[in-house]
């Protein structure tokens, strides 16, 4: 399984982000935006709602998660990924 996060700010912004948090997964710049556009998750602001995006080993969407909370995230996505029958490591 693979990880990542992805962002409408610049790669500088990201990389010190990232540092800041010890991060150990990749965060994706877009700041021309076009990336969150094609996903449909760029907001009226012209940021990007923080949503997960499920998708299988061939590619295909299996679930998107519109209701992203922070704080209790880590659980609903262990619980998501076994709800779609996601092998654990």
């Amino acid at each position: 399984m693979a990880y990542f996060t992805a962002s409408v700010d610049d790669v500088k912004k990201n990389t010190d982000f990232a540092k800041s948090l010890d991060l150990d997964y990749p965060i994706l710049s877009d700041p021309g935006k076009q990336f969150a556009d094609a996903l449909g998750c760029l907001n009226a602001r012209g940021m990007s709602n923080r949503w997960t995006y499920y998708i299988g080993k061939d590619g295909k969407l299996l679930y998107v998660d519109k209701a992203v909370k922070a704080g209790d995230h880590g659980k609903a996505i262990a619980e998501k990924l076994k709800e779609l029958g996601v092998d654990k490591k």
